[in-house]
């Protein structure tokens, strides 16, 4: 009876835990405006870099603008009209074809490397850095010196003749041998872009997983393809999709070491030139909204076929 009754007393003795006390109402307002004072800057900069330029360039695809005259006279949707009724302009896709299968080159090459990399080999953080470290190079700098590598006498041809082979095939003279050297140094270029985002996927995937998988005797293709692959899903739609709108959007490697000639023009290298050496700025106006409309669609098109559905190996 007596351990009962102080039991009681004890429970008693607590006091309770003291209500906190509704915000005020500036409280309340001061937690809702914070977060828009962060985004306050770099609001203005995406507003002021990207969406208005994207507006003004809408709004010249529809005047004759020469790009000097301070004078707009509306043109209505002829711009349009000519873009889709010139075939001219839409057989430089053809090109970008190279440049699409160059990224496959490029995505597989990143993967197989992350991959491997992924385990402990040696010297792997050294290879991380070769591999990573054409992309840190400018893209003019790239240009001028592949430009030299593929010359004839030079890099590519010395290194040729030094193993026996000799040769005088003009590297960037035909445009089959021009387009396919071009697309090369841009597997070069972007291959450490892949392989960091492919690695950084794998290395996010847990480890204990990896160790139940040994404990049940799979092998590194195992691992890659029941572990490694589903999980990195979401980076691999990613990649894709930046490698099909980059493939049809090249413009700084063929510009700068041929600037289009030999069959190597782009669509934006011919966008680039009807505004600045033909100086039919609206008419480039509205071939690069087109361009924009076609990789919206291509990327709407692969969001539908893959979506990207959650992943959840744990």
């Amino acid at each position: 009876m007596t351990d009962t009754t102080t039991q009681k007393a004890a429970v008693e003795v607590i006091p309770a835990a003291p209500v906190p006390a509704p915000p005020t109402r500036r409280t309340r307002v001061w937690r809702g405006v914070t977060p828009w004072l962060f985004l306050i800057a770099p609001l203005a900069l995406l507003i002021t870099f990207t969406y208005a330029p994207i507006a003004n360039m809408i709004a010249y695809s529809f005047t004759d603008w020469d790009g000097v005259s301070p004078e707009l006279r509306s043109t209505g949707v002829e711009n349009y009209r000519e873009v889709f009724t010139r075939p001219d302009l839409f057989e430089v896709f053809w090109v970008s074809g190279y440049y699409l299968a160059a990224s496959v080159v490029q995505i597989v090459l990143a993967l197989y490397f992350a991959t491997i990399l992924s385990f402990n080999v040696r010297f792997r953080n050294f290879f991380k850095g070769v591999l990573f470290f054409p992309y840190l190079i400018n893209g003019v700098a790239i240009g001028f010196v592949f430009l030299y590598f593929f010359q004839d006498g030079g890099t590519l041809d010395s290194v040729l003749s030094l193993l026996g082979v000799k040769t005088d095939h003009a590297w960037l003279g035909t445009p089959v041998s021009a387009n396919t050297s071009l697309a090369g140094v841009s597997v070069w270029r972007y291959l450490g872009l892949n392989f960091v985002l492919f690695l950084g996927a794998i290395q996010s995937i847990p480890g204990e997983l990896y160790e139940a998988a040994e404990l049940d005797g799979a092998n590194r293709w195992h691992q890659f393809r029941h572990i490694i692959a589903p999980g990195i899903k979401p980076v691999l739609t990613l990649t894709v999709i930046l490698s099909i709108s980059g493939s049809l959007s090249v413009f700084e490697i063929p510009y700068i070491m041929t600037g289009g000639a030999t069959g190597t023009e782009t669509f934006v290298i011919q966008t680039v030139n009807l505004a600045f050496r033909f100086n039919k700025t609206g008419l480039a106006s509205a071939a690069a909204v087109v361009l924009l409309l076609i990789i919206l669609l291509v990327t709407w098109v692969q969001r539908r076929l893959v979506p990207d559905d959650k992943v959840d190996l744990v």
